[in-house]
């Protein structure tokens, strides 16, 4: 039986060498770069992914306070600046497996991306003298939307509902990351199913 190939989390992206002890600046591409602190490994490989990345002892890592979303790398054996020219360019790369576990409601936006979205018709009041619709019947069946493609942050900080970029055949959809709105969110069956509020789709078409 073959072995699954190892999947690799990019947690950070070398920039260039940084100080004269060996240390290298990078881009963090993790919304929790605290938890690198606390790294005594990391894996280095580079980004198109040619060769197998290899593991590196990690002396000390910070957060940079001059430039906003960079943090210090210092990896064992590096302590001068024609060393650390050398990590210029790969990637900071951890095991998927030590991915963060996101509280329930969170999803990383590479678990969304891929997703396909069906839209169930709104639940409406039951009416006891009107005959009942079977949940498999065709009017009740949810209908595919698209394919998830992409995420919008609004607000600033990006605080504001994110907004799923639905992919359709009529041109693109886009639809608020909101309970009321996204009922069901499915990773593991890479599905989403949606119920839209009323004029959503033609907000859309106007912009």
């Amino acid at each position: 039986m073959s072995r699954e190939p190892q999947r690799w989390l990019a947690v950070a992206q070398i920039l260039r060498a940084r100080g004269n002890k060996g240390e290298v600046a990078a881009e963090l591409l993790t919304d929790f770069p605290e938890r690198l602190t606390q790294m005594r490994e990391v894996f280095l490989g580079d980004s198109a992914g040619k060769e197998e990345p290899r593991r590196v002892s990690l002396k000390s890592f910070w957060m940079d306070r001059n430039h906003r979303g960079q943090g210090i790398f210092h990896f064992e054996g590096c302590s001068s600046i024609s060393e650390a020219e050398k990590f210029r360019g790969l990637g900071v790369l951890l095991p998927f497996e030590q991915r963060v576990r996101l509280p329930a409601g969170q999803y990383f936006v590479s678990d969304l991306i891929g997703c396909s979205v069906f839209e169930s018709r709104a639940e409406a009041p039951a009416v006891d003298s009107s005959p009942k619709i079977s949940s498999c019947s065709p009017e009740s069946a949810p209908a595919l939307l698209g394919v998830v493609d992409g995420v919008q942050f609004t607000g600033e900080g990006g605080l504001g509902t994110p907004l799923l970029e639905v992919a359709r055949s009529s041109g693109q959809l886009l639809v608020p990351l909101a309970e009321e709105i996204c009922r069901c969110i499915d990773i593991v069956a890479r599905r989403i199913d949606v119920v839209l509020p009323e004029g959503l789709r033609e907000l859309n078409d106007g912009i």
